[in-house]
């Protein structure tokens, strides 16, 4: 079951992108930060205030409340990458981040998450997983590689931290916590960058009301997060929300763009049998 969340959480990204990137479009980066973290708080406080929660009543670890300043982070990162390198070299360095980072945090358990060591029968199964990467990966520029590369690291401690607060409160609390945090922080980086944007100097709504929705899609991400992190290997759950992700991302394109991109087909294609691969060779251990 979690595993069919972790692809749920891929496909509602592929649609919270899309979305969102008709915001920025409309508005400018900074100013689609600030609106996608409202529109977000708002549906997360609503909930909150509906079953009763009381986010400010006990209070936790400093750090787990840095899940919002590290999903802001994520966010600048990519909109860096975004006039450098294609989205589809962004989405599969990230991957590699998180691919990386997960393994890391599941060898040695960082962040007091349960310990997966990575055992080599696997390695075929990464070098599937690394080669579908690699084909998605079309140009190169060195800073749009490490931001991109470092965004997928981002994701990765976000959503881990975001869980550890979960478990210490609510999936509501957390979630709450992360859009409440995000926006503090995208405040201040949207007055500061963004005051030439388009929100500022001519600020207009669009009849395209859904672009409105790339924050309530990210709440629902974020709970589904908030339920899989601890249930499942960190390098899995990277590899199952990309998968849902470019499935679902090539779905979107073919409806909205009329485009088709057989080398992320493809590059999604390899990815997927990688795990198929390491989930079987897991499966064959626990039976002995």
């Amino acid at each position: 079951m979690y595993y069919l969340l972790s692809l749920l959480s891929g496909i509602l990204v592929s649609v919270m992108v899309a979305f969102n990137g008709g915001l920025t479009e409309q508005y400018g980066v900074y100013s689609a930060t600030v609106i996608i973290h409202i529109a977000g708080l708002l549906l997360i406080t609503a909930m909150t205030v509906i079953k009763r929660d009381r986010p400010f009543a006990k209070r936790h670890a400093w750090y787990l409340y840095l899940g919002g300043v590290i999903g802001v982070m994520t966010t600048a990162f990519n909109n860096l990458a975004f006039s450098r390198i294609s989205v589809s070299s962004i989405l599969a360095l990230g991957l590699l981040g998180q691919s990386i980072s997960g393994l890391i945090i599941d060898q040695y358990g960082w962040l007091n998450m349960p310990k997966h060591a990575f055992q080599k029968r696997k390695i075929l199964g990464l070098i599937l997983i690394i080669a579908g990467i690699v084909s998605m990966t079309d140009n190169f520029n060195l800073l749009a590689v490490i931001v991109s590369f470092i965004a997928g690291v981002t994701i990765v401690v976000s959503r881990t931290i975001n869980a550890r607060l979960a478990g210490s409160t609510t999936l509501r609390t957390s979630t709450f916590f992360n859009y409440f945090i995000g926006l503090l922080v995208a405040l201040p980086v949207c007055l500061f960058l963004g005051r030439n944007e388009t929100a500022f100097t001519q600020f207009v709504f669009s009849p395209k009301v859904y672009i409105y929705f790339g924050g309530v899609f990210g709440v629902c991400v974020v709970l589904l997060s908030n339920i899989t992190v601890t249930k499942i290997p960190a390098f899995y759950l990277s590899l199952f929300v990309f998968i849902g992700q470019v499935f679902s991302g090539v779905l979107v394109d073919v409806i909205i763009s009329n485009v088709f991109s057989l080398r992320i087909l493809a590059g999604g294609i390899f990815v997927t049998l990688g795990l198929i691969l390491n989930l079987l060779l897991d499966r064959r251990n626990n039976q002995k």
